[in-house]
């Protein structure tokens, strides 16, 4: 494990070192805060769930943003085949990266607790939906970051990274939108498959375990696709 612990801080050394992890942040806070901030003191609603609405659909963008050079850009430079010719499984080079974008993830949704806690002083927040609201986004943010991480590892090209990764999220979060259109039998497995059907029932503060075990297979199945390819193609 250490040397994914290691990739990982190299990887969030040279996110911090550059604009771009800051711009996520910056962003995402800028963007969830001023939704958040106008419902609080235009519409007098003192609620998390704008946040809670609103993130996956940013996330959606964000996360494509963050992972398309984590495996893209590695390649096109040339770098990635040294890295895997490294005294380094490739399961731990993409537990090392996916820790990473995790860890960018989970700081920003952190700092979402700044309305949390202006909720709390000013409001009376339901702690059991707000709760499941955060465990559902952390869940969500590290399964997208997986996504993210197969698409980056399946092409060079960084724009074509970005466009595969968002398209796959945006069809898992998509699924369960389309049931009233396929028959009952497929509508079941499409609701199941989708994304934010199982985020939904999370932010009802009822934590089941099928939606914690959906969003741990999705992570699982993608880092293995992932890492599939790696073999497969380690050039």
């Amino acid at each position: 494990m250490k040397p994914a612990w290691i990739l990982m801080k190299r990887e969030l050394n040279a996110a911090f070192d550059s604009p771009s992890a800051y711009v996520v942040l910056i962003a995402f806070l800028l963007i969830v805060g001023w939704f958040f901030g106008n419902g609080l003191f235009l519409q007098n609603v003192a609620s998390l769930r704008t946040v809670f609405d609103l993130a996956p659909i940013i996330f959606m963008f964000f996360v494509p943003a963050v992972t398309m050079a984590t495996f893209a850009e590695e390649r096109r430079a040339g770098t990635l085949e040294l890295l895997l010719t490294m005294p380094v499984r490739d399961w731990q080079v993409i537990t090392g990266k996916l820790l990473a974008v995790t860890v960018l993830l989970w700081s920003a949704i952190g700092l979402t607790g700044l309305y949390a806690l202006t909720i709390a002083v000013l409001g009376d927040p339901d702690f059991g939906a707000t709760a499941g609201g955060y465990l559902g986004l952390m869940l969500l943010a590290v399964t997208y970051g997986a996504i993210g991480l197969l698409a980056s590892s399946l092409t060079r090209n960084q724009i074509v990274a970005f466009i595969l990764g968002f398209a796959i999220i945006f069809a898992l979060f998509m699924m369960d939108k389309v049931t009233d259109f396929v028959p009952g039998a497929l509508a079941g497995l499409l609701e199941y498959l989708s994304i934010d059907y199982h985020y939904r029932n999370l932010l009802r503060g009822v934590i089941d375990s099928r939606d914690v075990l959906y969003y741990l297979s999705v992570t699982f199945f993608a880092c293995l696709l992932t890492a599939y390819h790696l073999a497969r193609r380690p050039e």
